[in-house]
């Protein structure tokens, strides 16, 4: 179920950042043109209720029941027979499933209800990036207070080592993206990816911060070499690099600390 809802998150808050900015751009150009707030009909992630984009037929409670409506109905729509995405319920599985793995690794505890919070909003950005090479303030920012608000109880670590965790994690990408401009005089990566390691670091902790880059770069290096080998994608096109992050702060949740104890003893000396 919470899948479902991330599906509308990831569908909808692109669409609705960019009905904002295009509000906002209007009346920078045409301050005395009267705002016709009424004229455009709501849109938010509540309403309008979900439709088909094909046909456009309002989906019913029945048919937008997790995973089993998509099997039912084989994966198209009632109205039109149109195909439905797949990615569809590969998000509810893929949000059970990452939920599962977090409850049965931390247990009945109150950290599970926290961490549950934090791979929902990775997984919504994941896709978001994916989908637009965008991460949404509105998810990114609520979710740096909210890992320093959950560590001044000291859930997953200390509140100090969360607070330096949320400026060096945006330090340390600010740095990167300056020097890779001054170096090509092109954007290596967005800012969004700066808010988004200080959400994680906030988190996770600073001492977390090097497992995090680690992981995600090495995971994008191994993406972009694949896309250009497999899928024949141009040297130098845009990569997303919030989804590795996600997978390497999913990662370093669970098992950071192991990975490092790890490292560390297979160091010689």
């Amino acid at each position: 179920m919470v899948g479902s809802f991330l599906n509308v998150v990831i569908h909808r808050l692109p669409r609705m950042m960019d009905r904002e900015w295009r509000a906002q751009c209007e009346e920078f150009l045409f301050p005395d043109r009267p705002q016709a707030e009424d004229a455009a009909p709501r849109y938010n992630l509540v309403v309008p209720r979900s439709a088909c984009p094909s046909c456009g037929r309002r989906i019913s409670a029945i048919e937008n029941i997790p995973v089993l409506s998509y099997l039912v109905q084989r994966g198209r729509c009632k109205g039109c027979g149109v195909r439905i995405s797949a990615r569809y319920p590969a998000v509810e599985c893929l949000t059970a499933l990452l939920s599962f793995v977090v409850a049965y690794h931390l247990g009945p505890t109150a950290a599970t209800l926290f961490a549950l919070g934090l791979v929902w909003a990775l997984i919504a950005l994941a896709f978001i990036d994916a989908d637009t090479t965008l991460l949404p303030d509105d998810i990114t920012l609520p979710l740096l207070w909210a890992g320093l608000l959950v560590n001044a109880f000291g859930v997953f670590t200390t509140l100090h080592a969360a607070v330096i965790g949320a400026a060096a994690g945006y330090v340390l990408l600010w740095v990167v993206f300056w020097g890779f401009k001054l170096l090509t005089g092109k954007d290596g990566m967005g800012y969004g990816d700066f808010k988004l390691l200080a959400a994680l670091g906030a988190w996770l902790g600073w001492p977390m911060l090097p497992v995090i880059i680690l992981l995600s770069a090495a995971a994008g290096a191994l993406m972009g070499v694949a896309g250009i080998i497999f899928f024949g994608r141009e040297k130098g096109a845009k990569l997303p690099f919030g989804p590795y992050l996600a997978v390497a702060g999913f990662i370093a949740l669970l098992w950071g600390k192991s990975l490092t104890l790890w490292y560390l003893g297979s160091v010689p000396g």
